[in-house]
């Protein structure tokens, strides 16, 4: 009952049922032509219109449930078009009659008959084909909603599966690193495990709270936290300089998106050197694009683009899918590096979701 009350109150079915009226009182005018120019007007002519049309207009409603089970049973299009020249051919004949009997003519000639009964095969076909596209529209919105709720949900699964490699990745490197540090100083190494701690409760407060995004400023402590740590083990051969845009502190970045660009800059600027090195971060706002750009850049070795390439390493790989999947396109990571000329790696976000 319910389903049948929804259906009948559907916009299609309004618009359908005030298709017949309007077309029942447009004949009702047509067949008081003469009259209405005489300035007269006959209300019984529309009575006569709607006890004529009316029983062929609820029959052709029959056409809905009919092309709903053509689709529920994937008739095919031969069997489908025989059963619509059967039922179109009984249809005219069925509304022919109708209006036979309630215009009760005089005898009529063959012509007479035979142009109502070619107009109600066209009435017939025009409804049927009206009933199939509106279905046909509909399925096609179903599959698209699908599609895209597959898509969104294919998105998620894959960046909750890079995200889990990552967070691994991280924390055995840190760990690797404080390992590393108790042989040769264990009080750094003791002052090491507290701020990994903190750093510890960052990455599971956002796994526990679901959040993937967080403001920048939040994402630049972390990033801190973990530079002190690394200092403990390589002293004064890091030295970081900070260059932040103050107002951008609010804006939302992707959680553990920066650390994995420092790790990197960490790893191949300064692990396998003795000299001295300088890590740089900044933040800066795109005057062309209104974009948010965080650039970390070291002076190291830095490498050939086929090299990068060609690198089998984690981090820098899964932040550039995480934006490529997170924002649809509208963020990137950007690599620009030479040999002898150092690395810098640039993330580019929208300052608003």
């Amino acid at each position: 009952m319910t389903s049948t009350k929804s259906s009948i109150l559907s916009p299609m079915w309004r618009l359908y049922v005030a298709a017949w009226l309007s077309y029942m009182l447009v004949i009702a005018l047509v067949m008081q032509a003469d009259t209405l120019l005489a300035g007269q007007f006959d209300p019984s002519l529309f009575w006569r219109a709607f006890v004529s049309i009316a029983p062929s207009a609820a029959m052709l409603a029959l056409l809905w449930p009919l092309s709903g089970r053509f689709e529920r049973r994937a008739v095919p299009g031969v069997q489908r078009f025989v059963i619509h020249v059967v039922g179109a051919l009984a249809f005219a004949t069925y509304a022919h009659t109708v209006l036979v009997v309630t215009q009760n003519p005089p005898p009529q000639p063959l012509s007479w008959h035979l142009w109502p009964f070619l107009y109600n095969m066209m009435s017939y076909a025009v409804v049927a084909g009206v009933f199939h596209l509106v279905r046909a529209n509909a399925a096609t919105q179903r599959q698209a909603l699908a599609t895209q709720q597959a898509q969104t949900l294919l998105v998620a699964s894959e960046l909750g599966a890079l995200r889990s490699k990552l967070n691994p990745h991280f924390l055995f490197n840190t760990l690797h690193s404080i390992i590393a540090l108790t042989g040769r100083n264990p009080e750094a190494a003791e002052t090491a495990l507290f701020q990994f701690s903190n750093m510890l409760r960052y990455v599971l407060d956002t796994e526990r709270a679901g959040i993937d995004r967080v403001t920048l400023d939040a994402e630049l402590d972390f990033v801190r936290d973990y530079l002190e740590l690394e200092s403990l083990r390589l002293g004064e051969r890091l030295r970081v300089e900070w260059d932040l845009d103050p107002d951008l502190g609010d804006c939302l970045v992707p959680a553990l998106s920066l650390q994995p660009l420092v790790e990197n800059s960490i790893k191949h600027a300064f692990n396998p050197f003795t000299r001295h090195g300088v890590l740089r971060i900044e933040s800066r706002r795109e005057s062309a694009t209104g974009l948010l750009r965080v650039t970390v850049r070291d002076d190291g070795p830095g490498a050939a683009a086929a090299t990068i390439e060609a690198s089998p390493g984690l981090g820098i790989r899964t932040i550039g899918r995480r934006l490529e999947l997170d924002y649809a396109g509208r963020a990137a990571l950007r690599i620009d590096s030479q040999p002898g000329a150092g690395f810098a790696a640039c993330v580019t976000v929208p300052t608003t979701p």
